[in-house]
């Protein structure tokens, strides 16, 4: 098992909530969250004073998966996200060492399989 997580621009997650959705990747979690990487700092005009941005808006995913549904959901949230410019953000994928779901206490990879799938 998996965990992936992938920082994408806020106006494509809608897109790649789309994507993961027809990748049937389904079980995750998504926030907004604030941070920079390779973009170079801002500067933006605010109240006629110019101000300098350090941070971007940013939406963080969070879907843990099987073994089996890794490259599937890189590949969707990549699809999903992608503009081709600088910014577009980064997939991570940290091992996981194990996953209890609460309402049934079924663990592990029959944790993060979606309710009726095979």
């Amino acid at each position: 098992m998996r965990l992936v997580i992938a920082i994408v621009r806020p106006e494509k997650a809608n897109d790649v909530l789309t994507s993961l959705y027809r990748a049937d990747v389904r079980g995750l979690s998504m926030s907004r969250v604030q941070g920079h990487g390779g973009e170079t700092e801002r500067v933006e005009t605010y109240r006629g004073t110019t101000v300098k941005m350090g941070l971007s808006e940013k939406v963080r995913f969070e879907i843990a998966v099987s073994d089996d549904f890794v490259q599937t959901a890189i590949d969707a949230i990549v699809d999903g996200g992608k503009t081709g410019e600088v910014g577009d953000g980064k997939v991570f994928v940290i091992p996981l060492e194990r996953v209890v779901r609460i309402r049934t206490g079924e663990a592990d990879s029959a944790a993060v399989t979606p309710e009726g799938a095979q």
